[in-house]
């Protein structure tokens, strides 16, 4: 298998090409300040991707922003600090100023040249329009969970993706899905035949970080530790 045997690449965004822990870290500060005792970086983001996965799952139809404004009060419930809805709203509205990491743009400029790049996200299209001016990239197709009414690793919003794709020409083996997330995004794909590449931007930290632990591992096709290492890898490839 090599990656130029593929016409489209399949993105998750948060996680993979937005820095979305630094931007949660950051966007979450007005209430971890208040928290007393030591509360490190992976505890915050363990403790958030629990109530984040677990409130997807009982409110799949919530629009994202309006999800983590829940996410951001169960966090304060669990921390015993006081919040306002208000401070919630706004850590809801965050997501727009949350930052893509340094090679994404470059990278995803690069990759356009030779595929079809589109976009599967957890997020609101609010939302996501703010990242996606961070990116820098007109993608071919974005499909979020405020489109489909629920959120990954739901199968629903794979199955609304190939069935979208297809309508475009692409078929399940034109696709490389290409995502940080084993919980969210590699599992799934396991389970619909696509083939797929880790983003590895976790692999010198230990744990799953803002996303559950997945179990059992998914298998994955390729491994990259960046975006900039999967274009090296393509570059090479095509002899440049």
């Amino acid at each position: 298998m090599k990656l130029g045997d593929f016409k489209a690449l399949t993105f998750d965004v948060y996680g993979t090409l937005i820095d979305w822990e630094s931007g949660m870290i950051a966007a979450l500060r007005p209430l971890t300040d208040k928290v007393g005792g030591h509360l490190g970086r992976d505890d915050i983001l363990e403790a958030h991707a629990y109530h984040e996965s677990t409130t997807q799952r009982w409110t799949p139809a919530k629009c994202y922003s309006d999800l983590l404004a829940v996410v951001y009060r169960r966090l304060a419930e669990e921390w015993q600090v006081s919040v306002t809805w208000e401070e919630c709203l706004a850590y809801g509205r965050s997501v727009r100023q949350w930052p893509a990491f340094d090679d994404s743009r470059a990278a995803l400029a690069y990759l356009k040249q030779h595929y079809k790049l589109i976009v599967l996200t957890n997020t609101d299209n609010l939302s996501f329009s703010g990242s996606n001016a961070r990116l820098g990239v007109a993608f071919d197709a974005v499909f979020t969970a405020e489109d489909i009414g629920s959120y990954k690793p739901d199968d629903r919003n794979f199955d609304y993706m190939l069935e979208s794709l297809a309508r475009m020409g692409i078929g399940r083996g034109d696709i490389l899905h290409t995502a940080e997330s084993m919980f969210h995004d590699h599992a799934p794909a396991n389970r619909h035949g696509l083939a797929n590449c880790w983003i590895y931007r976790r692999h010198d930290k230990d744990g799953f970080g803002a996303t559950m632990n997945p179990g059992d591992m998914p298998r994955y096709d390729f491994r990259f530790d960046s975006m900039a290492d999967l274009v090296r890898a393509h570059r090479s490839e095509m002899g440049h």
